[in-house]
């Protein structure tokens, strides 16, 4: 696979494969996000769609610029979760309070009784490990790494271009 289309479909699937493992442990494995964890994936939903435009934009500049910007958004994701690994492991103080999953509506009563039932979610306290690496460690070197490998292809097809002198990508 020539390294533009790689790039591209790496900016693609890197977004759609940490959402799925984000919403599979929220939904399937119980783990609730903490505010933290959502602005993780925020830059991810955003990176979608660059990276779906450039499945259908022309082969040239314009293409790659979108798969770079995908990457960036990616990398930024990866920040946020260094960041918020960083928090987990107390190197440094959070910024956030906890995080609640009420969804409030209803009399006084029923709010206060959603709010007691519901689990109150630490932003420094890794719900779950691997290996010593948290969810927001495991989204911070995947999505770095990810990013990385993206800028690499896609300048990769950009020298490779101006190299040959033609305007292709």
């Amino acid at each position: 696979m020539a390294p533009a289309n790689l790039a591209r479909w790496l900016a693609l699937l890197t977004p759609l494969a940490l959402l799925g493992g984000a919403y599979g442990a929220q939904l399937i494995g119980h783990l609730y996000p903490c505010e933290m964890c959502w602005w993780q994936r925020y830059p991810h939903f955003a990176a979608l769609v660059p990276a779906l435009l450039a499945f259908l934009a022309p082969q040239g500049p314009f293409r790659t610029l979108l798969v770079l910007a995908a990457g960036a958004l990616i990398a930024v994701s990866g920040a946020i979760g260094v960041f918020h690994a960083g928090i987990e492991y107390h190197w440094w103080p959070g910024v956030t309070p906890c995080t609640s999953t009420a969804k409030l509506g209803g009399t006084p009563e029923e709010m206060l009784a959603q709010l007691m039932r519901a689990p109150i979610i630490r932003c420094d306290v890794a719900q779950w490990k691997f290996a010593g690496i948290s969810l927001a460690g495991f989204n911070a070197i995947i999505s770095l790494g990810a990013a990385v490998v993206i800028f690499a292809l896609a300048g990769r097809t950009t020298f490779a271009r101006d190299a040959r002198g033609g305007s292709r990508a």
